[in-house]
């Protein structure tokens, strides 16, 4: 079993920051790379940032020089720093995963945490 659980949205000014946790738990064998995907209502989902196992990143051109990802590979966690925040960044943030879990030789498997709501308004 595995689980992703992602924690600190919420409502925010334009131009604040906020940071975004995923944690990963569960029979874990490696993580491949975790991203953060949003969706805004009435929008297609969209790529914000991901990183790898070994520390690469990839961000989505409407984040890019304001959210910064990183991992703590110690606690299985992955944040997503937000910084300059635009009401346009409104949306549910849902953290993904590409994991192996134990016991399942080397398959891949992709995991979604329950999505956490950022709002920024003023």
């Amino acid at each position: 079993q595995v689980q992703l659980v992602e924690s600190g949205g919420g409502l925010a000014q334009p131009g604040v920051s906020l940071r975004l946790s995923c944690a990963v738990s569960g029979s874990i064998f490696s993580i491949i790379a975790i991203g953060w995907y949003r969706q805004a209502p009435g929008k297609q989902p969209e790529l914000v940032a991901t990183i790898t196992s070994g520390g690469s990143t990839n961000y989505g051109d409407s984040v890019k020089g304001r959210f910064t990802t990183s991992r703590d590979n110690a606690k299985n966690t992955v944040y997503l720093q937000m910084n300059s925040l635009k009401p346009e960044d409104t949306a549910v943030y849902y953290c993904h995963a590409t994991i192996i879990p134990l016991g399942f030789g080397r398959t891949t498997y992709d995991y979604w945490g329950q999505g956490t709501q950022v709002t920024v308004s003023s």
